[in-house]
Parts: C-alpha cells; structure tokens; sequence
C-alpha cells in the first residue's frame, strides 16, 4: 500500500504542479474564463489513462500462464525506464518547468481562431504523460500485489496529491518541491531497482531467462517473505528471501548508475518552483 501511495502522491503532485501554474498563470493573465477548457483537457488525459490500463489489465487476463509471466515482465521493464525517466525528467524540468507551461499557454493562445483547442490540447497532453505514467506503474504492483492495499493506496495518493496541488494553487500552502522531488526521486530508483530485478525473475519463469540462476544466499528462515518485515521489505525495496545471481546483479548495477546520475551536480542555475 504504502508504495502505490507515494508514486501517486508524486505522479500527482506533478500533474497538480502542471494544472495549478496554467490555473494560475491564466488567472493572471487575465484569461480566467478559459479555465473550462483547462478542464477538458484533464478530463481527456484521465479518461485516455484509464481506458489503456482497462484495456492492458483486460487483455492480460485473457493469456495462458506463460504469456501472463512474458506480460507481467514487459509491464515491468517499461515501469522501470517509465518511473526511471520520471525522475531524471523532473529533476530538471523543475527548474523552468514553470516558464515551459507559460509558454505553451502563450502559444496555444497565438492561434486566435482555435485557441480553445490549442489550450485543451496542451492540458491534455501534459497531463496524458503523468497519467499513463501512472498507468505502467500501477499495472507492475497490481500484477504482485493481492487484496485491496495497492488501489487504496493508489487512490489516497492521489487524493492526498490534489489536496496538495490546491493548496499550493491558492497560495496557502508552501512545501519545498525541490527537496520533495529529490528524496522521492531516490525512493522510486529503488522501487525502480526492485522492479527489475522481479522482470527478470518473471522472464525466467516464462523460459526466456536462463542465465546465472544460482542462489546468492537464502534467508528464508530467519527472515521469511511472508512474515511482516519480510512483506514490508519486498513491497518496498524487491526484497527477496533467496535471489538468484541475475536479480542481484541487476539490482545492484541498476541502483549504482542510477543514483550516481540522480545525485550528481546539475550544472543548470536552481529556480525556485512556485505557483
């Protein structure tokens, strides 16, 4: 529960962040009576996003079990670049991320005969991108998760992420998104790690995945899967009571580069985000 809450919370905040600058940025503009189509567009981007994660979810419960093994772990490796990319894109984006939107806004407004259409069209596709994010994401834990505790946590997050978004809209709340996305950021490359590594343990047990499947070490009995620790580990880090060479592997190179990049100087100057 906890993980599909925080990828949520986050993958919520940054559409928040998306609509409230165009919220505001139009408000102070003086064309706050374009806000409907503000509306449209995010309608349209959540529509689109759940029409592809029934439509995924549907088509992999018609597979047999050895292409349910081959679905869950092509979900899972495009999780993985998805929740990677994610990350790298909003370290940089927030730093301009608020002069891009007013930008686009400005533009859409340049066409003077379909500016409606231009402004939904920017909403629309700004906000698709986070939705079908989410979308990949969710289909991996749902796919290892069992019970209710994924979506419940799914829809607090994104709740809690839009009391945050309108709060930060109407000026009366201040959080630091940069050092927000930053620890966020570093949570996810371990998900993001985690998810490998169980892609691979699904790409072997469809037959496609042979290689190095010796057990590194097995501590089943002294800290089992099943037991509480043991449950919370795997759903937060990929825990595993006996990896096999391959997971730890990838695991560990996986995080090695990953946070090497995240955490390495931008050479870019800092801009405050604020709405």
């Amino acid at each position: 529960m906890l993980i599909p809450f925080l990828i949520m919370l986050r993958e919520g905040i940054e559409a928040a962040l998306i609509v409230g600058i165009v919220a505001s940025y139009l408000k102070q503009s003086g064309r706050a009576a374009w806000m409907s189509c503000v509306w449209v567009g995010v309608m349209l981007a959540v529509a689109l996003s759940l029409f592809v994660g029934a439509g995924l979810q549907w088509i992999s419960a018609e597979f047999p079990q050895k292409q349910q093994e081959m679905f869950e772990a092509a979900v899972g490796l495009v999780a993985v670049l998805v929740l990677t990319a994610m990350v790298f894109w909003m370290r940089q984006a927030a730093q301009s991320i608020r002069g891009v939107l007013m930008a686009s806004v400005d533009q859409a407004f340049a066409a003077n005969d379909s500016r409606g259409l231009a402004l939904v069209g920017m909403v629309f596709f700004a906000v698709a991108r986070e939705g079908l994010e989410s979308v990949f994401f969710l289909l991996a834990v749902f796919q290892q998760s069992e019970g209710l505790g994924a979506p419940l946590g799914a829809l607090l997050g994104i709740a809690v992420a839009a009391v945050v978004g309108w709060g930060i809209y109407s000026g009366g709340m201040r959080i630091n998104l940069r050092r927000f996305f930053r620890w966020t950021g570093l949570f996810i490359l371990f998900v993001a790690a985690g998810m490998l590594a169980s892609a691979l343990r699904a790409l072997h047990e469809a037959g496609l995945w042979n290689h190095w499947q010796g057990v590194v070490f097995d501590v089943s009995q002294s800290l089992p899967m099943d037991g509480v620790l043991g449950t919370v580990l795997s759903g937060l880090f990929g825990y595993q009571a006996a990896p096999v060479w391959s997971e730890v592997v990838a695991y560990l190179v996986f995080l090695a580069v990953s946070i090497l990049a995240f955490l390495r100087p931008s050479t870019r100057p800092r801009i405050v985000v604020a709405v």
